[in-house]
């Protein structure tokens, strides 16, 4: 009988090629006789990626090998730093295609002429499902600019999720994999295109606890002023009015529970404060754009855990029915900063709403979404979840 398995794995076992080995045959062993049609890997940059992918490549003969560095790696409840996790997929009703674009910071135009060919649904009618696993180096930029691009070119016929690749919150070079190798500065792109209905849900748990206030100067992801106002002081002024500490000499501890939310009409997109700067002005994950009207958002473990379970409840929802293969999960680096031990929390609400541990997937510089009746784009501190149909 047709159908798509999924096996997943997650090891902090060193060195690389070790850890590569046990990945490789962790999920052999669960797929059994069958081999696995694509093969997804998250790792810290702890390893030497080419003798971990190397080692996954050698021992789980895959045609499609990719993913990315990350910031906190995961399968099922099991969950670690400076670790590696795994997600193989076999299936007789799922095609798979991917590519990488290169040069992404200084010429985005060719970048994205490189992964353009691999999307093939013109040429699959009889698999009427189209999504897109999006890996891109973060650091190099341009990700709103990436999936809008992409949503052009392909005329708004693909759901599209992944997120930034990290490093260990380290902010200092990020990868993304393709077969065996790495790469900074670059873009990977798994095509999808499913018999039967896939899932995404994208939620992130936030609420307004500030003021309503615009956006008056900035420049990329450093936000400037707000009401005319340094950004840096903004900050001061609402961690005195909700009784928090603000330090100037420290200020991602109270980033981290307080980050910006940009109104956009249907919902608030979240950026996530990194640094103070020496002239009042502090640097995001990723752009706040002049004239936006945004708030200072707030969270909570609670609320962190309602939302993993209602990205969770959107992606099985959206397979009208048919069982549940196994799932990929995206979440920030910055909510795990913050929850800490309390991340397992999420996992095990995850766990409970798909009804199994078959997942995997990683902590990342923002997180990628683009679907109909969900909120859309480039993402900080948001739940993604993508659900395999049987």
């Amino acid at each position: 009988m047709a159908q798509t398995r999924a096996a997943v794995s997650h090891t902090a076992l060193r060195p690389g090629r070790e850890a590569g080995l046990y990945l490789a045959n962790s999920v052999r062993e669960k797929l059994g006789d069958r081999t696995p049609d694509v093969l997804i890997v998250f790792a810290s940059p702890e390893y030497d990626y080419s003798e971990l992918l190397e080692a996954i490549r050698e021992n789980c003969k895959s045609p499609i090998l990719l993913g990315c560095s990350s910031a906190g790696e995961f399968s099922g409840c099991s969950t670690g730093n400076a670790s590696a996790s795994i997600m193989a997929i076999s299936s007789d009703e799922i095609l798979f295609n991917a590519r990488v674009g290169t040069g992404l910071r200084t010429n985005r135009a060719s970048a994205i002429s490189q992964i353009l060919p691999v999307f093939t649904a013109d040429d699959h009618t009889g698999y009427p499902y189209r999504s897109a696993l999006v890996l891109t180096d973060a650091l190099a930029g341009y990700a709103d600019e990436l999936i809008h691009e992409i949503t052009v070119e392909t005329r708004g016929t693909y759901q599209l999720f992944g997120g930034g690749a990290a490093d260990d919150a380290k902010f200092h070079q990020t990868h993304v994999f393709f077969g065996t190798r790495a790469f900074a500065d670059a873009v990977v792109v798994l095509e999808i295109l499913s018999k039967k209905p896939v899932g995404l849900g994208v939620r992130h748990g936030w609420q307004p606890s500030g003021e309503t206030l615009r956006v008056t100067e900035a420049q990329g992801n450093r936000l400037i002023s707000l009401n005319a106002t340094p950004a840096g002081d903004i900050f001061a002024q609402h961690a005195e009015r909700i009784g928090q500490t603000f330090n100037r000499d420290d200020p991602l501890p109270f980033f981290l529970h307080n980050v910006i939310g940009i109104d956009t009409g249907d919902g608030y997109k979240l950026r996530v404060p990194l640094s103070l700067n020496a002239d009042g002005s502090v640097s995001c994950a990723a752009e706040v754009p002049a004239g936006a009207t945004v708030r200072i958002m707030t969270s909570s473990v609670d609320s962190a855990c309602e939302a993993a379970r209602l990205a969770s409840q959107a992606a099985i929802d959206g397979l009208h029915g048919e069982k549940h293969a196994g799932s990929l999960i995206f979440d920030c680096a910055a909510t795990r900063l913050r929850l800490g031990q309390d991340f397992g929390d999420e996992l095990k609400a995850v766990a409970a709403t798909l009804g199994s541990e078959n997942f995997a997937g990683c902590n990342t510089y923002g997180q990628i979404a683009r679907t109909e009746g969900q909120f859309s784009g480039f993402h900080n501190c948001t739940a993604i979840v993508f659900a395999f149909p049987q």
